[in-house]
């Protein structure tokens, strides 16, 4: 006789319960606007007179996007957002030169700058470093490479790129 009534409170203190968190969502998708499902990332722009760094760089930011957010990477015309991308600068210096003047430690840096845009042209997302006067967000990334070492400029390119993809992808986030 005592089991049935203790189920039933059992199930009523669960129904309640979960009523309070009807509002929340769970999950990877939490993390980011529920409006947004798809994103158009077009060639991203570059300063530099180095080539293909543009298209290495799309390439690394959309496939961070399908792997870490539940958007969808498509074309513009069928696209809910689009996430432009300009590398602004990209400088290579030497860092700790031999006695005969060969490098020994070189550092290869990239600054870009990127904005995050609806349909509509509202912003996705907000500077959250430093004011500026657009609405874009720019960030800076600098990898050394020893070529004494094996390690090649293409190395030192190839990890900026994954790790500036990885913080454009991290700006998409939802603010708390």
């Amino acid at each position: 006789m005592r089991s049935p009534l203790i189920c039933v409170q059992l199930l009523l203190l669960i129904l309640t319960g979960s009523l309070g968190c009807a509002g929340y969502q769970w999950g990877a998708a939490s993390l980011y606007p529920a409006d947004i499902r798809t994103v158009h990332v077009p060639l991203v722009a570059s300063n530099s007179f180095r080539r293909q760094l543009g298209e290495r760089l799309t390439e690394a930011i959309a496939k961070q996007i399908e792997q870490d957010t539940p958007y969808k990477v498509v074309n513009q015309s069928n696209a809910d957002s689009v996430l432009r991308g300009r590398i602004v600068s990209e400088r290579k210096r030497v860092l700790v030169e031999n006695a005969n003047d060969n490098p020994r430690d070189i550092e290869w840096n990239i600054a870009v700058e990127y904005t995050w845009i609806d349909q509509r042209g509202n912003p996705l997302m907000e500077p959250v470093t430093m004011p500026l006067p657009t609405l874009s967000i720019a960030l800076g990334q600098a990898a050394d490479f020893v070529p004494e070492a094996g390690q090649s400029m293409l190395t030192a390119q190839n990890d900026i790129f994954v790790r500036v993809a990885q913080q454009v992808v991290g700006q998409m986030e939802s603010p708390w």
